[in-house]
């Protein structure tokens, strides 16, 4: 069966503690939470080995912790000359030793940055031993980076620390809401963990891991698929039952089993894509505005100098008529050095109005008078005029 115990993983961790220590202190978190790596390995298997290696008498905060959790703590002082101390060397020995000793474990998880594990990585490797790494992201090597199977860092699991919880919609009593945040808890990290089919007895034996008190009758369920079936019911899971074995496969969470930080976390992805939106480019799905800058607003003045032209020698205005109020001459210069477009946009419509025929009165029509047009004239019909 897909979800029995002989395709979990058992896991073996060593802890080169003064490298933690060190890397915590740099990257200015106020402690190493040890609790935060043994719930991220037993969301991988069982955890059959915790040592932790350093000089104590130097980390007497973290004993309790420590011990508390079950961790053998394994004292190398440190000698007086040159601050090193052999704790690197022991790790390596016991490791190796573990490898060739006890074959059931066939994960190695190493909780350092250094680059020195190096060679023990890779010889664990050669020994058929898939080997984790942990450390903080500023103090590892990517030398050891790159040569793990994998490698988690201490800040992604402060992240989902201080993410929140799937919260179960509905009204339940603080009993069943306890036992189903289990069970929510154990589906996520089995999803986390990219299992193609989340069996229900793969499911138990996470919370299991998670909570070794765990026990469906407790909560008042006979079995754990009774345990399943009422969740599906509440609509915390989605169910689906295999035909061949008859037992339950988890195929996703249910409505009332919501994320809210999986929803705020796709605002902010949408506020992200509407910032980053590009903007249609002009004569794109845009009109360009006249007159106005890149920014859309209105230019004060307009440029002027377009193709080294400067001012005409012969002044603004014609003789004999005023420049419109509220115009000076140079404003008047300006608008046609710009508007030289709209100028030979009319000049078809103005030599078209002077080939005209005569009007029916035997009088030839006049043109109107354009200031403009008066302007590009040739000397020699200014004269004249």
């Amino acid at each position: 069966m897909a979800g029995s115990a002989q395709d979990e993983q058992r896991l073996a961790l060593f802890i080169d503690f003064e490298n933690i220590a060190i890397g915590v202190r740099d990257a200015h978190y106020r402690k190493f939470d040890v609790n935060l790596v043994l719930e991220r390995l037993l969301e991988k298997g069982k955890v059959l080995s915790k040592k932790a290696y350093a000089d104590w008498s130097r980390y007497s905060d973290y004993k309790r912790s420590f011990h508390e959790s079950a961790i053998e703590l394994i004292e190398v002082p440190q000698k007086s000359v040159g601050g090193k101390n052999s704790a690197d060397i022991r790790l390596v020995v016991d490791a190796m030793d573990m490898s060739f000793q006890k074959e059931h474990i066939n994960c190695f998880v190493v909780c350092s940055g250094d680059s020195d594990f190096s060679p023990l990585v890779s010889k664990l490797k050669e020994n058929n031993k898939y080997v984790i790494g942990l450390g903080v992201k500023n103090s590892t090597s990517d030398l050891l980076i790159e040569n793990c199977d994998e490698f988690i860092f201490y800040e992604d699991l402060v992240r989902v620390q201080q993410r929140p919880m799937p919260a179960i919609t509905g009204s339940l009593t603080d009993k069943l809401q306890d036992c189903f945040g289990l069970l929510v808890d154990a589906v996520v990290a089995l999803q986390r963990e990219n299992k193609e089919s989340l069996w229900g007895s793969m499911v138990k034996e996470t919370m299991k891991r998670k909570r070794p008190s765990f026990n469906e009758s407790y909560y008042g369920f006979r079995t754990f698929s009774h345990l399943l079936e009422d969740a599906q019911r509440r609509g915390i899971v989605t169910l689906r039952r295999d035909q061949k074995s008859g037992s339950y496969i988890i195929e996703d969470l249910g409505p009332a089993a919501r994320t809210e930080s999986a929803a705020s976390a796709d605002a902010g992805a949408e506020r992200k894509v509407e910032g980053l939106a590009p903007s249609a480019p002009a004569g794109q799905g845009q009109a360009p505005v006249e007159g106005a800058d890149a920014n859309g607003a209105r230019s004060g003045r307009r440029r002027r100098g377009r193709g080294g032209r400067g001012r005409r020698p012969g002044g603004p205005s014609a003789p004999g008529t005023q420049p419109e109020a509220g115009v000076s001459p140079v404003d008047e210069v300006d608008d046609e050095d710009d508007d030289s477009d709209e100028i030979a946009a009319a000049e078809p419509a103005a030599s078209a109005s002077d080939g005209a025929s005569d009007a029916p009165g035997g009088e030839p029509e006049r043109p109107a008078f354009s200031l403009f047009s008066w302007l590009r004239r040739e000397p020699e019909e200014k004269k004249e005029t």
